[in-house]
């Protein structure tokens, strides 16, 4: 469906240029079902933050309320995430929208009549039209604010995988809202013996969503490349990033969920801890599955939390398919999650590819299954094909 604007037979061509250029302006270029598509998406997304703040109240009541107090609740929701100098505003916009058109009349130096009529509508208008400019202007020095956190995030996070002996990389990471939770990277660090080098492969998940959630990853990178420079086992490396979540985790409410491997390239050997994240999958060669869930609690839970390190020998051909929740847990729009079987199948059909063609494929299946709902949580997907 074009999104052209087209002016009346015999009207100026110059005009009709001008108007559709001030329609590709407003719309971005968008086609109409794409505009429309945008909305829903948007008002879907608006009407869970309302509903997360009218549910919470509503399941405090002991009694069913009628449909009056329902709506009045839910405009209470709305109204709530306004600053109060705003809702004053909003509510006298609200009510002059509601009041009657009045007038008055007086009598005039000539002695005739005047009327004056008096339209509310119009300054209810005006009322609304401050509340809109007031809150785009919030929105848009929020956004710049987020832009700016998004460059400082993509700084933390690697965008290539650096080479491994032995091993193929991909990796990609979408956020849900601006900034992530998610945090992955690949890197190398030295062994217990002097003069070895192992490879850590890292993916976490913080509890939570945005800015809060991006800052705790901040912290989780930093502490991660401080403690990996000194050699230690991976057991010790895990204890020090626990003992250090947790004097940033408000008392276990802010936790990360971590999968720590570490690779000899040697050896063809990988330790791992998985502290209570998403169990990895690990499909070998011949199609057999094997899942790595040793390990122990998440991080930032409770101090001094012992955890216990697997290991297992890598051979060529072999997969390690390492991912956050929102790759198994993503919706569609009849509420039915991806799945990890749909994973797994996706994994089986393109075993025979490389790394950066099986995570095309990954991230393709979830958008055809997601369809256009909107994404709930970060998804973050770090595959390795063994050679």
């Amino acid at each position: 469906m074009s999104s052209s604007i087209l002016p009346p037979a015999g009207q100026n061509p110059g005009l009709k240029t001008q108007l559709n250029q001030f329609w590709h302006r407003v719309t971005n270029g968008l086609e109409l079902n794409q505009l429309w598509t945008q909305f829903h998406t948007e008002a879907r997304a608006s009407y869970r933050l309302y509903q997360r703040d009218y549910g919470a109240r509503a399941r405090q009541e002991t009694q069913p309320r009628g449909v009056f107090h329902t709506v009045l609740e839910f405009l209470w929701a709305i109204l709530e995430k306004l600053s109060p100098a705003r809702r004053v505003l909003l509510l006298f916009g609200i009510l002059f929208l509601l009041l009657p058109g009045a007038g008055f009349s007086h009598t005039g130096k000539s002695g005739e009549v005047e009327v004056v009529e008096v339209s509310f509508h119009f300054y209810a208008g005006i009322l609304f039209f401050i509340v809109l400019m007031l809150e785009v202007s919030d929105r848009v020095v929020m956004k710049r604010d987020l832009e700016i956190a998004r460059d400082i995030q993509s700084w933390l996070l690697p965008s290539t995988p650096p080479p491994v002996p032995g091993m193929a990389i991909a990796f990609a990471t979408r956020p849900a809202n601006t900034v992530a939770g998610d945090y992955y990277d690949v890197f190398a660090r030295p062994g217990t013996v002097p003069g070895e080098t192992r490879f850590l492969l890292a993916v976490a998940d913080v509890a939570g969503k945005s800015i809060p959630a991006a800052l705790l990853m901040a912290t989780f990178q930093a502490s991660l490349k401080t403690l990996s420079a000194i050699p230690c086992s991976l057991a010790e490396l895990v204890s020090g990033m626990n003992q250090y979540a947790c004097n940033n985790s408000q008392g276990g409410l802010r936790f990360t969920t971590a999968f720590l491997g570490e690779f000899d390239p040697v050896g063809q050997t990988l330790t791992y801890i998985n502290a209570g994240h998403n169990t990895p999958i690990l499909r070998r060669s011949a199609g057999t599955v094997e899942r790595l869930t040793i390990g122990g609690l998440p991080l930032g839970i409770r101090p001094g939390a012992s955890y216990e390190s697997g290991s297992v020998v890598l051979q060529k051909g072999d997969w390690l398919v390492i991912y956050t929740d929102g790759v198994v847990e993503a919706m569609n729009q009849r509420d039915e999650e991806y799945g990890e079987q749909r994973l797994l199948q996706v994994l089986n059909e393109g075993s025979a590819s490389a790394p950066d063609e099986m995570l095309r494929r990954v991230m393709s299946n979830v958008d055809a299954f997601v369809g256009p709902t909107p994404q709930h949580d970060d998804i973050t997907c770090l595959l390795v094909k063994v050679g």
